[in-house]
């Protein structure tokens, strides 16, 4: 992978981080109502960003570094635990000591009877498979960790695993996640496509860079437009499977359009030749570590 292009998935990947928390306080009314800043509220579209650019960098540092299994795993897990951890346990204590302390209205504060069952279920991201829709305390966004470390999983056994051993683990995988996860995975593997599809239509780097900046417009043009809105109700319109709850892939058709552009997007600037990065590189490294 380039300088520049590394150093531009460094800025995605802060911009997108910054837009979940402005996202997450807006829905929160800490910045105002969610009609005052609209444009704000890129907080979904910030997590498939995050999808994509998780299989592509897993599928990279595989690849590339030539991992063993057990050095995936303990990557993993290493950079995973590090932080839910004490996120995990922070968010407990603080909802318990508000509860109890100030009657405070937690959300989900049910699980704090219960740490026994939810605090397993949190750690090992059980939260979303099938039909359920579990969240630490004040940790809302802890649902995409659900999906996520599940897709890790299933690319550990498509990657490293052979013939019958890679069907049956796959099969059984894919049978734990559910279909909530099963709705996203596309999403997450066009990630993976990223890193081993290349480039696969060469451009010069002006058309590139007119491709880069066109599909920031179009992602700008889509939501001010509400067709998220529009794709969520339409997708649960169809869901043909009521015994099923969509939950947190309820916008799964708004996703797949989002999860485009962001493809489209990258791919571009994999060969807008961003030099200009390269004098920013260790403000940029810092801001995304």
């Amino acid at each position: 992978m380039d300088k520049p292009f590394s150093l531009y998935l460094d800025v995605v990947r802060f911009t997108a981080a910054v837009l979940v928390v402005l996202s997450h306080f807006v829905q929160h009314g800490l910045l105002g109502g969610v009609d005052s800043h609209p444009m704000l509220l890129f907080g979904r579209e910030a997590v498939i960003v995050f999808f994509v650019l998780s299989g592509f960098v897993i599928a990279y540092s595989s690849a590339e570094g030539r991992l063993s299994l057990r050095q995936y795993v303990l990557a993993r897990s290493a950079r995973i635990y590090s932080v839910v951890l004490p996120l995990v346990a922070a968010c407990f204590l603080l909802a318990s000591v508000a509860v109890a302390w100030y009657g405070a209205d937690v959300n989900n504060a049910y699980q704090l009877k219960k740490l026994h069952i939810y605090a397993p279920l949190h750690l090992l991201f059980m939260g979303e498979l099938w039909n359920l829709a579990e969240t630490p305390p004040w940790l809302m966004q802890y649902w995409s960790l659900g999906y996520e470390v599940w897709y890790y999983v299933l690319f550990a056994i498509g990657f490293y695993l052979r013939g019958a051993r890679r069907l049956v683990w796959g099969g059984v995988a894919l049978l734990v996640m559910g279909p909530k996860l099963w709705l996203l995975l596309p999403v997450w593997l066009a990630g993976v496509a990223l890193y081993a599809c290349g480039t696969p239509w060469p451009l010069g780097r002006w058309p590139a860079r007119v491709g880069w900046l066109a599909t920031i417009a179009l992602l700008l043009a889509y939501k001010h437009a509400g067709a998220d809105l529009y794709l969520r109700e339409l997708g649960t319109s169809l869901w043909a499977f009521p015994f099923i709850k969509l939950g947190s892939a309820d916008r799964y058709l708004a996703d797949y359009v989002v999860c485009i552009l962001v493809y489209l997007h990258f791919m571009f600037a994999r060969q807008a030749a961003l030099c200009a990065l390269e004098a920013l590189a260790r403000p940029i490294r810092a801001l995304a570590a």
